[in-house]
């Protein structure tokens, strides 16, 4: 039998584990000569790799959070105002970390700062700006803090330059980055859902529009640009989501908790059908150009991976294992941005992999440790209250 405090601890185990694989994937990117499965399909190709599952995942883990997050907030009757305004604080501190964070794709060599300072020196701003700071700091101290973190990324964008020395530009959206698409999106339907209450036949419905969207836009049966929702699809996951665990929450409230599994195992393989069925017909599976496909089979395995953290840790109580990882569930920004600074630490002291660790099964296991180590030093942090929350 679930007990109602137990309930976010499988969100939490699932968040955990997406960001053990996230940090793996986005270090194993620069690894050669591994197994094609692992790696993110190419653009153009039909079809998805284990990298491809594990962005979706990470959408639809902050769909799941939005019934209990917003649900409580109005619950405890919080003024529409108040909950909106929290959650566009959150959208915006993401959205300006993901406008940083592309913008180093195309960052120049002549620009005034190395690649890798500017690199570090935005990390360093974004934890000034967003640490959660102790309750008992005194507000001139947390505020002088805070704002230098302001002035710090603000001269940091004064000083960018991208592009080629034949066509510079200054920092500009492009793809918006990780963090940017999780933070517009978030902010639409966290919006959405506080309009309707969190009403469940309206979310049902709204994710039903959203993936009516992406399938129409892929099938090129509709061709307008929607602001914010584009082809529908980073939406569509994180409203599924949302829906799942509300639909998690209504058979608490009957009593019907034995059906959990059923319905959600039923619910994945709909979804997993459900994409294989259009993919002939919406551009095939992929993660680049967003199909239907991908959306509804990373939607399908996203269910998949939830129920079994339900049934591993809220059921059998399971949750030993979860120790060694649990700070990427409870600091997970932390853990997203340690990667960044680490890396340009390594840049600026001339540290290297030796070529043999950048390739092949080696490469792979480096890329292992690296990530349980950034989620070790990031439960080091927690002890000691650093980190960031927004």
């Amino acid at each position: 039998m679930l007990k109602p405090s137990q309930r976010l601890l499988s969100i939490d185990a699932f968040r955990a584990l997406t960001m053990l694989t996230m940090i793996f994937v986005n270090d194993v990117s620069s690894v050669k000569n591994i197994p094609v499965w692992i790696d993110h399909v190419k653009a153009q190709d039909d079809g998805m790799g284990f990298a491809d599952t594990v962005f979706p995942a990470f959408l639809f883990i902050v769909g799941l959070s939005i019934p209990f997050a917003i649900g409580k907030r109005i619950t405890k009757q919080d003024s529409f105002f108040s909950i909106a305004s929290h959650i566009l604080i959150r959208s915006l501190a993401l959205i300006v970390m993901g406008f940083f964070h592309v913008n180093l794709e195309g960052y120049s060599a002549e620009a005034l700062l190395p690649y890798a300072l500017w690199e570090l020196l935005i990390t360093i701003g974004f934890f000034l700006v967003w640490l959660d700071y102790p309750t008992d700091m005194k507000a001139g101290r947390k505020y002088t803090l805070i704002g230098t973190g302001i002035v710090l990324l603000g001269t940091l964008a004064a000083l960018y330059k991208g592009g080629t020395a034949a066509a510079p530009h200054w920092m500009q959206p492009s793809w918006w980055g990780i963090l940017g698409i999780i933070g517009w999106a978030y902010l639409v339907v966290a919006i959405l859902y506080l309009l309707v209450k969190g009403n469940f036949a309206a979310i049902t419905a709204i994710l039903g529009t959203f993936l009516l969207i992406n399938i129409l836009t892929h099938a090129h049966l509709l061709d307008i640009n929607i602001p914010l929702i584009n082809d529908g699809s980073s939406v569509s996951l994180i409203m599924a989501g949302a829906v799942v665990s509300s639909l998690y929450t209504l058979l608490d409230k009957k009593g019907r908790l034995s059906m959990v599994l059923p319905v959600f195992i039923g619910l994945s393989m709909l979804a997993i059908i459900a994409g294989f069925v259009l993919r002939p017909y919406t551009e095939g599976i992929s993660k680049i150009r967003s199909t239907p496909a991908w959306v509804l089979i990373c939607t399908g395995i996203s269910i998949l991976v939830f129920v079994s953290m339900i049934w591993l840790v809220d059921m059998a109580g399971k949750i030993n294992w979860l120790k060694a990882i649990r700070p990427a569930g409870t600091s997970t920004l932390t853990c997203y941005l340690i990667p960044y600074l680490l890396y340009s630490l390594l840049m600026l002291a001339g540290i290297r992999y030796p070529s043999w660790l950048s390739e092949g099964m080696p490469g792979l296991i480096r890329s292992v440790v690296i990530a349980f180590l950034v989620i070790f030093l990031v439960g080091w942090m927690e002890k000691k209250k650093v980190r960031l929350k927004i």
